[in-house]
């Protein structure tokens, strides 16, 4: 008791604030996870059926293929529309920055529900988007835009592009405006300081943005079902039918847990690449 009475005296007051956090991890975190994992190999009997049956079952490919395709087009396209803004951001001022900050920030402080809502409406055969069309006489019948491939990807980029935008903009931010100057004042064009000087050194930034997109689109649940309309099927809410309609719970649980797999997987390929971890060491030294 005396040795324990001398260490929780030795403990700095301000560490045992730190305490809650690890606890709640633990709860909410920890435990439901290892339930999860343990339902993966008991139900509905023991063994590693529910793992075989995510590497062979045809239908569980299919979408793992469609989750994996949509994840790599919203990445490209989003990483492509945010790095577009904040290079537009960096070199513009005034009224311009503050269009871009509202068009970025706007989204983020709507629920994921409520645009995805907002983007159902718009895109629906009688909506905003298919009316202007055939007003201006682009187009002479209404589009299909919702229930297919296309509506999923249109709110699934319109959701990613502010995740992408900001640590894009840092990487730009870190660009030496001397070696841009320098660039140009050689002979080089515009073009060619862009391609040459300026891109090779926001490459860090790009492949971050890319990897966490992804990570986030894989998922993605709310939009799929929304905008595919029970069409476009994606890992996420293939787990929820697994559980909540069959009553599959194992074959859910290991889905999920193979989903946690590739996730931490590309999470720590993001902080390779990032160079967190090099921060953090920095940062305790």
């Amino acid at each position: 008791m005396n040795r324990v009475a001398a260490w929780v005296r030795s403990v700095p007051a301000a560490h045992w604030l730190l305490w809650p956090l690890p606890v709640l991890l633990l709860v909410f975190y920890v435990l439901p996870l290892l339930g999860v994992l343990a339902w993966s190999v008991t139900l509905p009997e023991p063994g590693l059926n529910n793992y075989l049956q995510v590497l062979t079952d045809p239908s569980i490919r299919d979408v793992s293929w469609r989750t994996a395709w949509v994840c790599m087009v919203v990445a490209v396209a989003g990483v492509a529309l945010a790095y577009l803004l904040a290079y537009t951001w960096l070199f513009s001022g005034g009224l311009m920055r503050r269009l871009i900050e509202l068009g970025v920030l706007l989204p983020l402080w709507l629920s994921v529900l409520v645009r995805t809502f907002g983007w159902l409406i718009a895109l629906r055969r009688n909506g905003i988007v298919n009316t202007w069309m055939q007003a201006w006489g682009w187009i002479e019948a209404p589009l299909e835009l919702t229930r297919n491939d296309l509506g999923v990807l249109i709110g699934m980029v319109h959701f990613m592009v502010p995740f992408a935008f900001f640590p894009l903009l840092s990487a730009m931010r870190r660009v030496d405006d001397r070696v841009l100057l320098a660039s140009r004042g050689m002979g080089a064009g515009a073009g060619y300081t862009f391609w040459r000087v300026f891109l090779p050194q926001t490459y860090t930034g790009v492949l971050g943005a890319f990897i966490m997109v992804v990570v986030f689109a894989m998922g993605f649940f709310i939009v799929p079902a929304l905008l595919g309309g029970g069409q476009v099927l994606m890992l996420a809410e293939y787990i929820y039918l697994q559980m909540f309609q069959t009553s599959n719970w194992g074959l859910g649980a290991a889905l999920s847990a193979v989903l946690l797999i590739i996730v931490a997987l590309l999470a720590g390929l993001l902080v390779r690449v990032t160079g967190l971890g090099a921060d953090f060491k920095e940062g305790d030294r």
